[in-house]
């Protein structure tokens, strides 16, 4: 099924500056990986060396932090949003 993921302004020079993408997932996880697909650019700001989304880095669907879902394995269907939020940090 098509989902949308919105990329956020500071990762879209790594993801053909595109504000959207839709992909073909029936998870959270296959959303993600699908999106890396396609930008393999992305991959290093997502994902840890060991394949594990970095911590800093949200994921939503709909209002819902998946991580109070079920992480990865997080259900989508068609016509699903996810949206991508890096933490930020300063001072």
């Amino acid at each position: 099924m098509t989902v949308t993921v919105r990329i956020p302004t500071a990762l879209r020079a790594y993801a053909g500056h595109e504000a959207r993408s839709a992909v073909q997932a029936a998870s959270v996880g296959e959303a993600l990986q699908a999106l890396v697909a396609k930008h393999p650019a992305l991959r290093t700001h997502l994902y840890e060396d060991s394949g594990q989304l970095r911590s800093f880095v949200n994921v939503y669907l709909g209002e819902r932090d998946v991580r109070e879902l079920q992480g990865p394995s997080t259900p989508v269907r068609a016509g699903d949003t996810l949206l991508i939020v890096p933490s930020v940090a300063g001072g």
